[in-house]
């Protein structure tokens, strides 16, 4: 392994991990919002997918670029609705969903161009964020939560419930929801209870329509 593969392995995050494990190989992935191309390139290089990408800051883009990756620059709130239906079949929203305005709107443009979604994001609902509320009163921050509360991306701060409760409020399908606790470990979930919620970390859900 070259140290530049050493350096990109070392980059990427357990959800993306578990996200690449989740994308058929030779699959057609819209990858939304996807930074400087960290998740896209491994599933472009060991998934093999037919991958493309879009990205809101330049950095970003300009990151993608120099590996070899067919991103655009864009925004997922007013740029989706270029792609045709069922265009992909993954659209994946990596972290991002709690820096997202219009989040309904989001989900139906990536359900209408992709057969299904994969998305992943921090638990606001975990023990840890909930202690840190509680006993020291201050916004909570973490691995997964890195940024101080003024210089946050994140405007939404929803947790594993909210989400699952919005899913069935649009008449979304869970396929599939893995949990990653704040050791890293994983697990497959078949329902989201009380416990769930308060011990998952990060969570990454598959969704598809009806």
């Amino acid at each position: 392994m070259t140290p530049t593969e050493t350096n990109n392995a070392a980059r990427i995050r357990v959800d993306q991990k578990l996200i690449a494990e989740m994308i058929a190989p030779g699959s057609r992935v819209l990858d939304v919002g996807c930074g400087d191309g960290v998740l896209l390139d491994l599933l472009v290089h060991e998934r093999q997918v037919d991958g493309r990408g879009i990205e809101l800051s330049q950095e970003g883009v300009n990151g993608c670029v120099s590996r070899g990756l067919a991103v655009v620059q864009g925004d997922a709130q007013t740029d989706l609705h270029n792609y045709p239906n069922d265009a992909f079949d993954y659209v994946i929203l990596s972290q991002t969903l709690p820096a997202i305005f219009d989040v309904k709107g989001v989900l139906d443009e990536m359900l209408r161009i992709g057969r299904c979604a994969v998305v992943s994001f921090p638990n606001f609902g975990h023990w840890r964020v909930r202690a840190d509320l509680l006993l020291q009163g201050r916004s909570p921050t973490s691995e997964s939560l890195p940024y101080a509360w003024y210089e946050s991306p994140n405007i939404r701060f929803f947790t594993l419930t909210d989400f699952a409760d919005l899913l069935a409020e649009q008449g979304l399908t869970i396929e599939r929801v893995v949990t990653i606790d704040g050791n890293g470990k994983t697990r497959t979930r078949s329902k989201i209870g009380y416990w769930t919620n308060l011990l998952t970390e990060q969570a990454v859900f598959v969704i598809s329509r009806k």
